[in-house]
């Protein structure tokens, strides 16, 4: 197969993680005879400084050409610490996805055993969790509309029954390839959009007789997903109420920085780790790159190449069981590894394998 790849790396540790992405597509790529190419481009606060835009036109350009888009991390302190400030890196990010049309964020969160110990959760709670958040992109708060003042602001968590339906018959078909569990969570006691979405979701789960459907308050599933993570098997939400949710589940893991992501839609689809550009951690070799090869996974699953998804999944998880970690991941008193260390490790056992 070929494979043209738009590569956006972004800021703060994201080209450290993008390298070691990077060199893992092109390992599984050369093992299984694909010919992959690579156009880089500029977004978030490096295309700001660079061009004065965080999403430029030749960086959408490039990423409409491409068969997929390999993204890392958008965000600086500089804009973070700057209520003033009216360009953003984040901006881009919404942007991107705005223009590309991906509606439809996909997050699994899965447990690795050997890293059970490093949840804050009991072992007993997170051992065998294993469920997707399917979250809603490109509307609500996020992208209604706002305003903001001195001494007030607003903004508009805006929701269409298309938006909704597209959504949800994401999740369903998710479910039907899983253990055909949907939940659905909302704030319906008090959100008129939430009231709406509730109201289409009954109406679409007639469609699928097959899947067991619940519902569920938002601040229930917060705490639900502490106390007993392997209820869950398919979350479908909307855009805020996601965003929170798929960043509690890393507490789950263990590790923010093992955690994949996918964004599809409309048009080109784009694989992300769900972490942010940990400016703290730039240049120091100590970013977990796994998460972004765990992307570059679904990256290839997504096109129906499922040995090479495969293959990545049974290197990332040798090199949980051998030890080859980074940092916060890290056994007390094993041998320290970097960010490079671990992509090389990964790609060797690829080459061997």
């Amino acid at each position: 197969m070929k494979l043209k790849i738009a590569v956006l790396a972004g800021d703060g540790i994201g080209p450290e993680i993008m390298e070691q992405g990077v060199a893992v597509l092109s390992a599984v790529a050369e093992k299984f005879g694909h010919e992959v190419s690579y156009k880089e481009a500029l977004c978030g606060a490096h295309a700001i400084d660079e061009v004065g835009d965080p999403f430029p036109e030749e960086t959408y350009q490039a990423c409409k050409e491409a068969d997929a888009v390999l993204f890392a991390s958008v965000g600086d302190p500089k804009f973070d610490n700057d209520p003033t400030a009216k360009v953003r890196p984040e901006q881009g990010l919404l942007a991107m996805r705005k223009r590309l049309g991906l509606y439809a964020n996909i997050r699994p969160v899965e447990t690795f055993d050997c890293l059970i110990h490093k949840s804050p959760l009991k072992d007993e709670l997170v051992r065998g969790a294993d469920f997707i958040c399917i979250r809603e992109l490109t509307g609500g708060m996020y992208f209604g509309q706002k305003q903001e003042g001195t001494d007030e602001a607003w903004d508009t968590n805006y929701y269409s029954r298309p938006e909704v339906e597209r959504i949800l018959r994401v999740a369903y078909q998710y479910a039907r390839q899983r253990r055909r569990h949907v939940t659905v969570v909302d704030k319906a006691n008090v959100l008129a959009s939430s009231r709406l979405w509730r109201k289409v979701a009954q109406e679409v789960m007639l469609e699928y007789p097959d899947v067991q459907t619940d519902f569920m308050y938002v601040d229930n599933a917060a705490m639900r997903m502490i106390q007993d993570p392997r209820f869950f098997d398919v979350m479908v939400t909307e855009n805020t109420f996601g965003d929170i949710l798929t960043d509690e589940g890393s507490c789950i893991t263990g590790s923010m920085g093992l955690l994949p992501s996918a964004s599809t839609g409309e048009s080109t689809p784009v694989f992300e780790p769900i972490h942010g550009s940990w400016p703290q951690g730039k240049g120091l070799n100590i970013a977990n790159p796994l998460a972004q090869i765990l992307s570059v996974a679904m990256l290839f699953e997504y096109f129906g190449l499922q040995a090479e998804g495969r293959l990545i999944r049974d290197a990332v998880s040798a090199s949980l069981a051998a030890n080859v970690r980074t940092p916060e991941i890290q056994v007390e008193g094993a041998p320290r590894y970097g960010t490079r260390e671990v992509g090389q490790w990964i790609v060797d056992y690829i080459r061997k394998a």
